[in-house]
């Protein structure tokens, strides 16, 4: 980007408190409430999902745990990284922000693009599935049941938000502390479970491991870390506390994790694990009985619910950022003072949710189609925001940084490594789905003609 290019970026940048209408983010977070959003997101699904498919791919216990590891360490990378670029370019819309100082409106115009139609639209609509395949199974709704429940999730939470960031970070932070609570429960009861697994092994030619592919689920696990970069402006000390958020939080996740499947290999063995599709029911039913399946289910209710709150909230303000920025989307500026909340673009962006529920309930397969839709764009834009660190260190060296990425640029490149290898995977076993989130993401390019064009006005 040369230096009229910088400069236009910079003009069209207004800080949160001199914002050209009314209303504007104010620094409402603590760190708690950072760490309640980053474990909310991160502990979703993921981890009453993964772990069957990540044992079947990997050859050993050690190998395992491993990977859990591994995953840890790499997220903990990403997160010093945005640490730097959090503290450096504390903004409400966070890595769009990012993109817009390294590569110019063009690129930060297509991440926001993609942010309101693919990433994190499709990622609500995915979990809304989840939520909804296990709601149909307690009260079936018929074949639409799964999408009706999502449909519903997507409106509830919508309007949760809506009431104000304080009543929606509240009712996060004590859903949070549920699911902590209940997977260090599930550790503990697994640890000191002293019977059997009830499993027996498949025979040895049916098993083909692909560490690989178990990376693939583990970084999903791990996945979320990156939305705290959204909620920078509105952390009161974000300059030096957004690293100390990430990196403590992902530690803490780490550690739970490991120790959760600890506790699966101790119930179900290597061989259970990979036979089980709900292992975190299937452990607990071997524990406690039918109490314990149903304490797991509600806990991946608590878990599912948590995270879809979240992406919600996270997701709407790069929406406000995008308005702000680009006259084409003005009418998602409006800031409500009242709440604290951007309401017309948390209005619209429920409104898309609800368009990719109805093409996944169209698919048949609403979570499998969703992960599809999202994953090629989302390492896409990763790896882009992780190589801007070290295009900003290089563009911009005068900047204060009050936090620098330890072991550069080895940290940074081992990241933006990972992300190149990750969106390989995802474009390798591409679907139905991901087709069309790369298609919805092309359909932004024609719009950058008239990204800085005016709404016409009405003559009176």
């Amino acid at each position: 980007m040369d230096a009229e290019s910088r400069a236009d970026a910079a003009r069209h940048l207004p800080s949160p408190e001199t914002a050209p209408w009314a209303g504007a983010p104010r620094r409402v977070l603590t760190g708690r409430d950072a760490a309640a959003i980053i474990i909310g997101i991160v502990i979703g699904a993921g981890i009453f999902k993964a772990p069957s498919i990540i044992a079947a791919n990997t050859t050993g216990e050690g190998t395992l745990l491993l990977a859990w590891l591994l995953g840890g360490l790499v997220s903990i990378a990403g997160a010093l990284c945005y640490g730097e670029l959090a503290g450096a370019y504390p903004h409400t819309g966070g890595e769009y922000h990012f993109l817009t100082h390294a590569y110019g409106r063009s690129a930060a115009f297509l991440f926001a693009w993609s942010r309101l139609t693919v990433l994190q639209t499709g990622s609500i609509a995915l979990l809304a599935f989840v939520l909804g395949d296990y709601a149909a199974e307690l009260l079936p709704l018929g074949p639409a049941g799964p999408a009706l429940y999502a449909g519903a999730t997507v409106v509830a939470l919508t309007a949760l938000n809506l009431a104000g960031l304080r009543t929606s970070t509240r009712v996060h932070t004590f859903a949070t502390a549920a699911i902590v609570v209940g997977l260090l429960f599930v550790a503990v009861a697994g640890l000191l479970y002293e019977g059997a697994p009830r499993f027996e092994s498949p025979p040895t030619d049916a098993l083909q491991p692909a560490f690989g592919l178990a990376m693939v689920f583990v970084l999903l696990t791990y996945g979320g870390w990156n939305e705290a970069a959204y909620i920078s402006a509105e952390l009161r000390d974000a300059r030096t506390g957004m690293v100390r958020v990430l990196v403590g939080s992902l530690g803490a996740i780490a550690c739970i994790y490991l120790l959760v499947n600890l506790a699966y290999l101790n119930v179900l063995g290597l061989e259970g694990m990979r036979q089980s599709e709900v292992v975190t029911a299937d452990a607990m039913r071997l524990v406690l009985g039918e109490a314990g399946a149903r304490f797991a289910a509600a806990l991946i209710a608590i878990a599912a619910l948590t995270s879809i709150n979240v992406s919600i909230l996270t997701g709407a303000r790069t929406n406000f950022a995008l308005a702000r920025d680009f006259p084409l989307f003005r009418f998602l500026g409006r800031w409500n003072d009242d709440t604290n909340t951007p309401t017309a673009a948390l209005l619209v962006q429920g409104a898309i949710t609800l368009l990719l529920v109805l093409v996944g309930a169209l698919s048949r397969s609403g979570f499998q189609t969703m992960v599809e839709y999202v994953s090629p764009v989302f390492w896409l834009f990763f790896l882009l925001s992780a190589a801007s660190l070290m295009v900003l260190r290089r563009r911009d060296p005068s900047r204060p940084r009050p936090f620098r990425v330890p072991l550069y640029p080895l940290t940074p490149l081992v990241f933006i490594a990972t992300c190149a290898y990750m969106l390989y995977s995802s474009l390798a076993y591409t679907g139905f789905g991901a087709l069309l989130g790369v298609a919805i993401l092309g359909c932004g390019v024609p719009l950058l003609f008239f990204k800085d064009r005016k709404p016409a006005t009405i003559r009176r």
